[in-house]
């Protein structure tokens, strides 16, 4: 299969003894035993022990042995032969073997790394980042980037077998801001007008549907010039997915299925079908719209239980239709110091939480905590039968509307769970669905899409665009996965009527959506059809597959959360020529 090489470094087995083999790779350890010479020599697939004998090989093998350090790249030559009885090593899949070196080849020389190409190192995250090429040869990133292949690979099988066409869409497009800033392209050969790389194929995908290939994919690069964190990077992949002359049902069939036997290539099971839960249910549940279910701490209503309650921010919650109390029984936590509990109204402020009310149970059957004296024992009995209050539990209230309570406790789930160190064992997968078509933005002042500008209205609300533009639901589903929103997708509109109404109510004038998005309308008059589709976010499902806490730990060369790009020192100022060339001139920030 190989020029330089018979056999990688992963691959020999017991089975092997008594061949002859070449190996190439880079020297890992070296280990001298006065007389004998051990090696691990290490590739992508995984290590081989080399064991130089001066007594098996000649003066010049055993002298180059001696001068080999760590980092070289080389190519032996040697037999392959069993361990010696109570040396061989379970933990490696080549442990019951060694190659006795006959012959061995300097390919190049290494500088000493600027840290240990090991699993286990304690190294910064920029020097990593300024010397990725070496980071790479590390054995987890590398089975990472195998992980990616294989799970990339597997979707595009899958969607293949399920008959959709791979198209690629422009990667210089029109600015067609989706939330996010746009990264912007000058164009030389028409000063003052500008590309934007694509924040998604959202609109190209739903013109391919106009244009009749019915069931599209691409594994798409995708940019968007925002803040960024652990789960988010400037340029990110997405698997693209559309789907025309179907409904909501049809797609996500489609897309289960396509999902679980992607997900089992790489050794995941997903049990079909999926279950859904709506958008408000998730939210009343769990306190999030992208919920690990696995963590319990499920979300209560307690706001009927404090009608008649001393303690007056309860009553008052109580006696207000637009104010409720949500709980959540934080198990085990009741055992704290009343310091450390306390603390936890620090937390919840990160939430939006305005102060934090908790009631513990120690483990001798007695409560602590500032407002307890304010409940009567009808109102503590009725508390602990809601919860399912034992010993040494803590619960929790947070009183405000109902989505901002909800958000608030499901932020102190999550971290209750994280303190508590319960275990996610497993992948929990999930749809989140029927999600409402507009949220209110403050700071805009206006409607703002609570998926994006082209979901279809749930039909039977239509009417209550004019009315109540807030209780219109939509044809959405997310796909959650591990407590991420790992894909999204929804019905798109199809009818250019219905589309300029709601961007109207987005914000956009007449004039202003033609000029964004004429091309679309346009489109949607030519017997556009039906459609609905998805993207999901190859970074963060990979990050989720390997255990990984960041999705630079899945991609190859990654940037920071500056956006730069330590290796090669981008983004970096250009000549005045080229400037020049694009009819641009920089502003000084000093």
């Amino acid at each position: 299969m190989f020029s330089m090489h018979t056999h990688t470094c992963g691959e020999l087995r017991r089975e092997d003894v008594g061949k002859t083999v070449t190996l190439t790779g880079w020297v890992w350890h070296r280990r001298d035993h006065g007389g004998l010479i051990f090696v691990d020599l290490r590739d992508r697939e995984g290590l081989t022990q080399l064991q130089f004998d001066p007594d098996l090989c000649d003066e010049e093998c055993f002298r180059t042995a001696e001068t080999i350090r760590p980092e070289w790249p080389v190519k032996v030559v040697g037999r392959v032969q069993p361990r010696i009885e109570g040396q061989a090593n379970d933990r490696l899949a080549t442990g019951a073997i060694e190659v006795i070196v006959s012959e061995i080849v300097v390919l190049n020389t290494s500088k000493t790394p600027p840290f240990p190409i090991e699993d286990d190192m304690d190294t910064a995250d920029d020097i990593r980042l300024r010397y990725r090429y070496l980071d790479i040869r590390r054995p987890s990133m590398m089975a990472n980037l195998r992980l990616r292949s294989d799970f990339s690979f597997a979707i595009r099988q899958a969607l293949h077998d399920e008959l959709f066409c791979e198209v690629e869409t422009p990667a210089l497009f029109k600015s067609t801001p989706e939330g996010a800033r746009d990264f912007l392209v000058p164009s030389r050969t028409q000063p003052g007008h500008f590309y934007a790389l694509p924040q998604s194929p959202q609109l190209l995908k739903q013109l391919l549907m106009v244009g009749g290939v019915e069931r599209y994919y691409q594994v798409a690069k995708c940019f968007r010039d925002e803040d960024l964190r652990a789960d988010r990077q400037p340029e990110f992949t997405q698997v693209d997915v559309e789907m025309s002359f179907v409904e909501q049902d049809d797609v996500m069939n489609c897309l289960e299925s396509v999902l679980s036997k992607a997900f089992a290539k790489v050794g995941v099971e997903m049990s079909l079908p999926l279950r859904r839960i709506s958008y408000w249910d998730a939210m009343d549940t769990y306190g999030s719209d992208k919920p690990d279910t696995r963590l319990g701490m499920e979300l209560h209503d307690v706001t009927n239980l404090f009608g008649d309650s001393q303690f007056k921010l309860f009553s008052s919650a109580a006696a207000d239709p637009d104010t409720y109390i949500k709980a959540i029984n934080a198990k085990g936590a009741g055992t704290w110091a009343r310091a450390k509990i306390d603390k936890l109204s620090g937390v919840a402020a990160e939430f939006g939480a305005k102060g934090l009310a908790y009631v513990a149970f120690n483990e001798d059957g007695s409560v602590k905590g500032p407002i307890a004296k304010f409940f009567s024992d009808a109102e503590m009995d009725a508390l602990r039968a809601e919860m399912a209050v034992e010993p040494g539990d803590l619960v929790l209230f947070a009183v405000d509307s109902r989505l901002k309570a909800d958000e608030i406790m499901g932020g102190m789930r999550n971290h209750m769970a994280d303190a508590l160190g319960i275990e996610r064992e497993g992948h929990d997968f999930l749809w989140v669905v029927d999600f409402p078509l507009f949220h209110w933005d403050e700071e805009r002042g206006g409607y703002a899409s609570e998926h994006q500008p082209f979901t279809q209205p749930e039909e039977s609300q239509i009417d209550l665009l004019d009315s109540d533009p807030l209780a219109v639901g939509s044809h959405t589903y997310d796909f959650v996965m591990d407590g991420f929103e790992a894909g999204g997708g929804g019905m798109r509109i199809h009818d250019a009527e219905l589309q300029m109404r709601i961007l109207k109510m987005l914000g956009f004038d007449e004039e202003g959506a033609k000029e964004q998005f004429g091309f679309l309308m346009e489109a949607l008059e030519f017997g556009a059809p039906p459609m609905g589709g998805f993207a999901l976010g190859l970074d963060r499902v990979c990050m989720l597959l390997a255990g990984a806490d960041s999705i630079r730990e899945v991609m190859a060369f990654p940037k920071t959360t500056s956006g730069s790009d330590l290796m090669s020192a981008a983004p970096s100022p250009v000549s005045d020529r080229q400037l020049e060339e694009v009819s641009l001139k920089t502003i000084s920030h000093e």
